[in-house]
């Protein structure tokens, strides 16, 4: 466990000196005070990450993380479990809307498997995505643990890896994810970090009914009975009522922050995915940026959670890293606003008493 433990050891805070003279210029620029308002937030975090007055968001990734679940053999989705290898196909031919949304975010997508029930060696071989499979999908988190903590390790480390091999080339990462049923665990997840109620934290996923949302609740109270996860152990709740892509986002993130990179959060896993990131290094936080307020009801939950205010607000529910890819516009704009507008000295400005 070497790796998540020196990842997790070389996280820190963001660079307060950093901030402190980000703001300086910030609140000299020609506007009124603080006159573009989050957008100058995000700016002053993008300083703080990456320690600089000039940081760069220009080569952009997403990477969308794939796995199946066991608890879909409890009805709690629409849509049958060989969907997720059909639709990991087609992100990988390039058809879905996160291609259609990286596309006009400038973005590379890497889709990459981790544990899909359905065999994609094929793209694998092929180079259409990445594999680090590390089983056919979980175990049914309703009858016992979804995989050994072994498994939980295994996926987080995953996931640091990647942020690692592709750290060179990016300055600003993105999570997306695809898999049948994982609002589930994901709900599971949000109820034992937050203290919520399984019925607080669960929505309607794939757009289930009432009576199947019921079933799904029910569901996740079961499991949350028969394994009683740890909320002071991340490792312990990803094991027992997790997911091999929503470890594999976590490790991600991690993997992001230790680098100092900014991470941008999709949805409702990806964040789940971040509370158990959060719950291993609560510094992890510093660098993420959630993308967009989901429709599932359980993410203001997390969000929350994790002290974020989502920049988008478009009743979203598709996941794959949709909002994550529009949220990469609105960070290249706080880049340019700290980076590019001048300041009422260097433009000659009178500033008057704008600032009062």
């Amino acid at each position: 466990m070497s790796l998540l433990n020196d990842t997790i050891a070389g996280i820190r805070y963001q660079d307060q000196d950093t901030r402190r003279r980000a703001k300086d210029r910030l609140d000299r620029l020609t506007m009124p005070h603080w006159a573009l308002g989050r957008l100058l937030d995000l700016a002053l975090d993008l300083a703080g990450m990456t320690g600089s007055l000039q940081p760069v968001v220009e080569r952009r990734l997403i990477i969308t993380m794939a796995g199946d679940h066991g608890v879909a053999d409890e009805g709690v989705s629409a849509f049958p479990r060989e969907v997720t290898g059909q639709m990991v196909a087609n992100i990988a031919a390039g058809g879905a809307g996160i291609n259609a949304l990286a596309r006009v975010a400038g973005a590379r997508v890497q889709v990459v498997d981790m544990g899909a029930a359905c065999d994609l060696s094929s793209l694998a071989e092929s180079g259409r995505i990445l594999s680090r499979r590390i089983a056919p999908g979980t175990a049914n988190m309703a009858v016992g643990a979804a995989m050994s903590r072994e498994q939980a390790v295994r996926s987080i480390e995953a996931g640091i890896e990647l942020a690692q091999t592709f750290a060179a080339d990016t300055d600003l990462f993105g999570t997306g994810e695809m898999g049948i049923a994982n609002t589930t665990p994901s709900s599971a997840i949000v109820a034992v970090l937050t203290g919520a109620t399984v019925e607080q934290a669960t929505g309607c996923g794939t757009g289930i009914d009432v009576e199947r949302r019921k079933h799904k609740v029910a569901v996740i109270e079961r499991a949350l009975q028969v394994n009683r996860p740890d909320p002071d152990d991340g490792l312990d709740i990803l094991a027992k009522v997790g997911g091999f892509e929503i470890g594999g986002l976590a490790g991600m993130i991690l993997g992001a922050a230790a680098q100092k990179k900014a991470i941008i959060i999709d949805g409702f896993i990806s964040t789940a995915a971040a509370l158990i990131a959060q719950s291993l290094a609560p510094a992890s936080t510093d660098y993420m940026i959630a993308a967009h307020h989901s429709i599932e009801q359980g993410h203001c939950l997390a969000l929350e959670r994790l002290g974020k205010k989502p920049l988008l607000d478009l009743d979203f529910r598709l996941g794959e890293g949709t909002g994550a890819a529009l949220a990469m516009n609105l960070v290249e704009g706080a880049q340019r606003i700290l980076t590019e507008m001048a300041t009422f000295e260097e433009a000659a400005v009178s500033q008057g008493n704008v600032n009062q």
